[in-house]
């Protein structure tokens, strides 16, 4: 019985991204389920509109930004806390890992009156700021993980022998953690890439990411060019993984001691 029971859990969580792929096919022009003819009218609809481009580019950009900076940022971190061996290291673990404790609600307000005082609500440069400390725990993990995994004598070694530190740096410790920081990367830019709660308080007339835009246009309409939408980001996330862990290699860490 409990293996008939997880072979029907893991058949019906597929399924919610299996409708939104169907439904983003109907002829109809509301969403339904089962769909009423066959149409690609909804994706050449989304592909033709200026405005959703633009805040496709805007999340897309808005993403990169975010995931380059937190994984830069955790990298530095991590090698402090890693290879230093810094006081109270644990405790500073715990703080970059804050953002997960904090309901993200509570986190919207906060940072309204945070970016308020800065000149920065509604602007992009406000945006990138709060989605980079919401990213730091993703990013953190990974790389953490890879410099415990990795063997510090190489690094010796490299040194001893008269490397210089920058090319001890890109010959020895950057092969060592690629596989971290390509998770790192991967999950903080998927993770901003889709984050909506937060971004909901701070979005303004100027600046607006495609998570929030769907999220308006559910409330104000049931158009199909949400599933095609939704359809369109399920593909991409799903190739940019593929790729990534074929080309380069994703490596999920567990910590050991």
């Amino acid at each position: 019985m409990p293996r008939y029971i997880g072979i029907a859990v893991l058949l019906f969580l597929p399924m919610p991204i299996l409708i939104v792929v169907l439904s983003s096919f109907t002829s109809a022009g509301y969403l339904s389920f089962p769909i009423k003819g066959l149409s690609l009218r909804w994706y050449a609809e989304f592909l033709g509109s200026a405005d959703w481009l633009r805040v496709l580019g805007t999340s897309a950009l808005l993403a990169l930004i975010g995931a380059v900076v937190s994984t830069g940022a955790c990298f530095a971190a991590a090698w402090a806390v890693v290879r230093h061996k810094i006081r109270f290291g644990a405790t500073y673990e715990t703080i970059l890992l804050a953002p997960l404790i904090f309901p993200h609600a509570a986190i919207g307000v906060i940072m309204i009156v945070t970016l308020s005082s800065l000149g920065w609500l509604g602007t992009f440069s406000g945006l990138v700021l709060v989605h980079c400390i919401l990213t730091i725990p993703y990013a953190y993990r990974p790389v953490a993980a890879a410099l415990r995994k990795s063997d510090a004598a190489l690094e010796e070694a490299a040194a001893s022998l008269g490397a210089r530190p920058w090319r001890t740096f890109w010959m020895v410790t950057l092969p060592a953690v690629r596989p971290g920081l390509v998770t790192s990367l991967l999950f903080t830019f998927i993770i901003s890439f889709d984050e909506v709660t937060v971004t909901l308080f701070l979005v303004g007339p100027f600046v607006m990411t495609l998570p929030v835009q769907v999220f308006s246009e559910v409330l104000e309409s049931a158009s199909p060019i949400i599933a095609a939408v939704s359809a369109a980001l399920v593909l991409f996330t799903s190739a940019m993984v593929f790729i990534l862990d074929r080309v380069i290699g994703i490596q999920f860490f567990v910590e050991r001691d």
